[in-house]
């Protein structure tokens, strides 16, 4: 039987480690442009930034796994001189409220792309995705080639790691489901750790921003049910596919997903090139943004 101490420290941890949603409305006075840039998208309020020349060629950006929009500020910034910009947070994640079909499939997300596309009457764009965001470029590249200019896939996901299968929904570890409850901003900081090979490069405001977008209401939710609901395919007969001109943009000390993934794509996609980056983890939009944006602008002229 617990003692009365042991029950007290049960409870302190308990109540040092819960972290509730945080208020939407201070969420949107922070990270929010201005409020036209919530859009209604096939029954979704999604958070859209749409910059540079209308009449220009656009580029649509997609984030990564508990990533948003905020993630290509600096490519997004460089681009806008010559093209049309739009970068939108996924839904569930970042200022995007939560899907209420409760779909968070890749085939979902392309559903709200083509929808974000003609919401905005962009006919063709050249599409930039990270993790994630890449597997869904590259799938709607290969599906929808009418739709799409170039592709640059930033370290990509799409290949099954070691000990996971094609066809088969993954198995959520019970930690991951309790960030549901429980996500203090210093365990967040450790997993964000191995996303950047420079580990000074992961500063306090930066680790604040992942953190309160994730506290968003809904998000966590939408973040453990897009985890359950990815089931890879055999990524090779869709990457044979695609028909754009594709750049890949890869750190060579990514610990998330292994640079030599790259080496995969680059056989399987007929036009494809690679930028590696030395040093460099899995964020080189972030982590390298100068050094690679120089590359990313000259593929898209």
């Amino acid at each position: 039987m617990l003692t009365g101490s042991v029950v007290l420290l049960v409870l302190l941890a308990a109540f040092w480690l819960w972290t509730p949603d945080k208020d939407l409305a201070s969420l949107k006075a922070r990270y929010l442009a201005t409020p036209g840039d919530i859009v209604d998208v096939d029954g979704i309020r999604l958070h859209v930034r749409d910059s540079g020349p209308k009449g220009s060629p656009a580029v649509i950006m997609i984030h990564g796994f508990g990533g948003s929009l905020h993630s290509w500020e600096p490519w997004a910034q460089a681009l806008a001189v010559g093209h049309r910009v739009i970068r939108f947070d996924l839904p569930g994640s970042g200022l995007s409220a939560p899907d209420p079909s409760g779909n968070y499939s890749d085939a979902r997300s392309m559903e709200v792309l083509i929808a974000l596309m003609d919401r905005l009457g962009v006919a063709r764009a050249s599409l930039t995705g990270h993790s994630i965001g890449g597997r869904i470029a590259w799938t709607f590249a290969a599906t929808h080639p009418e739709r799409v200019d170039k592709l640059v896939l930033v370290a990509p996901d799409g290949f099954a790691s070691p000990g996971f299968e094609y066809g088969q929904a993954p198995e959520v570890p019970m930690t991951l489901g309790l960030m549901r409850y429980v996500l203090p901003k210093p365990l967040l900081r450790m997993s964000l750790e191995p996303a950047y090979a420079n580990a000074t490069f992961l500063s306090d405001d930066l680790t604040t921003r992942y953190h309160e977008l994730m506290l968003a209401p809904g998000s966590r939710d939408a973040l453990i049910a897009r985890m359950r609901q990815t089931t890879l395919v055999d990524p090779i007969p869709l990457l044979n596919r695609i028909q754009a001109q594709t750049l890949l943009v890869w750190g060579e000390a990514d610990a998330m997903i292994p640079f030599a993934n790259s080496a995969d794509y680059v056989k399987a996609i007929a036009n494809a090139s690679l930028v590696s980056l030395p040093g460099v983890g899995h964020l080189p939009q972030e982590e390298a943004a100068e050094k690679s944006i120089a590359r990313v602008r000259d593929f898209l002229k």
